[in-house]
């Protein structure tokens, strides 16, 4: 997060978890807690970012969920 508190997001996925686990899912789940839409990029590799850094703690818990309900 910068001076205009918005914050980005990558998130990696190994080889062997790929067929699990999209990286794209995973940053989109991130990004919308940050406030923001979307995000893209690869299934092992992607970015997204958000409006809002005071949410970061959210959007670990968010992507911490969905990795445990997967």
């Amino acid at each position: 997060a910068g001076e205009d508190n918005k914050a980005s997001v990558v998130v990696g996925v190994t080889d062997d978890l790929t067929g699990r686990f999209s990286a794209v899912d995973l940053v989109r789940v991130a990004s919308a807690a940050l406030g923001g839409q979307g995000g893209g990029g690869r299934p092992d590799m992607a970015q997204a970012g958000g409006p809002d850094a005071s949410k970061a703690e959210d959007a670990i818990a968010a992507v911490k969920a969905a990795l445990e309900a997967a």
